[in-house]
């Protein structure tokens, strides 16, 4: 499978220069308060609205404050706490989806018919609900995503699983005695990973734009800490006279969840080719 994904990469630029691009994203995130040419926090009215030059690279905001710098250290607030939802939205719904599909019966039961219910809701609504219930604030809007999307995953997870639970290495293993835990960490996780690399490298991109609409309508990252969605929404205000205001906070979202909906695409090519076949059919 690692030698698929590296022949199939070398034969796709788009992949490539998604890569690429999202690792220099990261790097820049990480590195922020070593590449950032000023505090992203300070004001000074007196310099607003400044050009491109190279004091501010991207110019100034409303309030004088560096645009490059707030975009440099937004990425922490975008895109790394979406990876963070992501990343623990995979985890627990790995975990549930798993237990459910190995040991069925009255576990598996109860666990889907909780998952029927959050799923009878449309995920973006019941997010925007429960943000406005716990109130304003990155924690609750990574909590809110968190209850939300970890059904999808058990689900998923629970469907392969039982899929994988008959298999004769499976059965061997329970013949021999060995523990439940093990067989479900050594023998069924691993087959769940392609399933779940390819979804939530593409989920990834709407829980980014979640995050930015939820911070553009003043319920996510509070002032002043730099945000793409706060960037939009403050640059809204002054749209008609500085449109340019909109633009680097605007091009980083696309560009970020572009680049992370083509890698979705490239790993369901490696993952499963059976989708091409499926569709030439």
């Amino acid at each position: 499978m690692i030698s698929l994904f590296w022949l199939k990469l070398k034969n796709d630029r788009i992949a490539i220069f998604c890569l690429l691009l999202l690792g220099i994203v990261v790097i820049c995130g990480i590195f922020a308060p070593y590449i950032a040419p000023h505090d992203p926090t300070l004001t000074a009215v007196r310099n607003k609205f400044q050009g491109i030059s190279l004091l501010y690279p991207l110019g100034t905001d409303n309030l004088g404050r560096c645009i490059f710098s707030r975009l440099l250290f937004g990425i922490r607030t975008t895109v790394f706490y979406g990876m963070l939802a992501m990343s623990i939205t995979v985890l627990i719904g790995g975990v549930i989806g798993v237990i459910a599909g190995y040991f069925r019966g009255t576990i598996d039961d109860i666990l889907m018919r909780i998952c029927d219910v959050a799923l009878s809701f449309p995920g973006e609504v019941m997010i925007f609900a429960l943000v406005g219930v716990m109130g304003p604030g990155i924690g609750n809007i990574l909590l809110a995503i968190i209850l939300v999307k970890w059904t999808w995953y058990a689900r998923m997870i629970r469907g392969v699983v039982m899929q994988y639970s008959n298999k004769d290495y499976v059965n061997y293993s329970r013949i021999i005695a060995a523990p439940p835990a093990h067989i479900m960490r050594k023998h069924l996780l691993p087959v769940t990973a392609a399933e779940v690399i390819i979804l939530a490298s593409t989920d990834i991109g709407s829980v980014i734009l979640m995050i930015s609409a939820l911070s553009f309508l003043g319920l996510g990252v509070q002032p002043p800490s730099p945000e793409w969605g706060s960037m939009l929404s403050e640059a809204k205000n002054v749209m008609l006279l500085h449109p340019e205001q909109m633009l680097p906070a605007g091009v980083a979202i696309v560009v970020v969840v572009a680049s992370f909906n083509f890698i979705g695409d490239f790993l369901r090519d490696v993952f499963d080719p059976a989708y091409h076949i499926r569709n030439k059919e």
